[in-house]
């Protein structure tokens, strides 16, 4: 079963593992725009790392510069197992920027390879929905790859309607919804 966890240290061995998987790319909702290359390390020092810059985005009390906006992420696991639990990454913005109406959304998420094709992505994107109705933001932006078949049928699924492609990106509009 998926959920959504709070970035935590207790996570990271199985965080080394998922970040790894990626091979050094880009990892949608994993918040690795805030590192210096944009790109995470699969260390546990840079999980630490990762945490503390992530941690303070979720908190109203934290002043944020003009280019970021209040946003929660979470870490996607597998409840069933304490194994190797964390399957993906999840991010949802509480506004859009400019650059985030045209290419970024309100949601970002990733799976990692080895667990994708199980309804992981699926089961985040309606979590995120539901806790997005919670804050109050009825529309939601989801974008992906115009070449992303999994992202698209996961976004499709929760009923996203294809508003168009931009710049190699397709933009869906959802309306959020409570669990």
């Amino acid at each position: 079963m998926t959920e959504l966890a709070t970035p935590s240290s207790h996570l990271l061995p199985s965080w080394v593992r998922a970040v790894a998987e990626f091979g050094g790319s880009r990892i949608p909702g994993s918040g690795d725009f805030l590192v210096d290359g944009g790109r995470l390390e699969a260390t546990e020092a840079s999980g630490r790392a990762l945490i503390d810059l992530v941690r303070p985005l979720a908190d109203p009390a934290t002043l944020l510069p003009e280019d970021l906006v209040r946003c929660e992420h979470w870490w996607l696991v597998d409840a069933s197992t304490t194994e190797d639990p964390v399957v993906g990454f999840l991010a949802l913005r509480h506004a859009l920027t400019p650059f985030l109406l045209e290419r970024g959304g309100h949601v970002g998420y990733a799976v990692r390879p080895s667990r994708r094709r199980e309804g992981h992505a699926r089961t985040g994107l309606r979590l995120a929905l539901a806790r997005a109705a919670g804050l109050g933001i009825e529309r939601v932006l989801v974008t992906c790859d115009e070449d992303n078949v999994g992202s698209m049928l996961t976004i499709e699924s929760a009923g996203g309607v294809l508003e168009d492609e931009r710049e190699g990106k397709r933009r869906y509009w959802v309306t959020s919804h409570p669990a």
